[in-house]
């Protein structure tokens, strides 16, 4: 996508920035080994990411405002049944945003970061070719 057709910026609770800037000194460690794979990946240097970034009332874990894509690595207290509604419900709102999310659990991260990646170069490579 050119930059020039960029879709315009979410608005976000501002009062959510100095938490977003704390979690993003704070990732955790799957956050941090998706987040390094993530720079490796060449489409990184044209369609950047955003970690922790703030979208709505929401921090997200990572963001990529060209694709209008959220990456989101959900960690052990995401199993629980609040957890998911909670989760289902900021998909929702996010979603009603027109952007994508997309989901990994630490397990996938941790163990097979290789199909994490390709998993995520698969989508993006779906949403250029949506692309006008």
């Amino acid at each position: 996508m050119p930059r020039k057709n960029l879709p315009p910026h979410i608005p976000y609770n501002k009062s959510l920035l100095e938490k977003s800037r704390e979690l993003r000194n704070q990732l955790t460690p799957p956050e941090r080994q998706f987040w390094n794979a993530l720079r490796e990946m060449p489409s990184y240097k044209s369609h950047p990411f955003n970690r922790q970034k703030p979208l709505g009332e929401y921090i997200v874990d990572f963001y990529c405002h060209e694709y209008r894509l959220v990456v989101e690595i959900d960690g052990d207290t995401h199993g629980t049944e609040e957890a998911q509604v909670k989760d289902q419900r900021r998909t929702d709102f996010l979603e009603s945003q027109g952007l994508r999310v997309i989901r990994f659990t630490n397990r996938d991260v941790v163990h097979n970061i290789e199909g994490v990646m390709e998993s995520l170069e698969n989508l993006l490579n779906e949403i250029e070719e949506e692309a006008p």
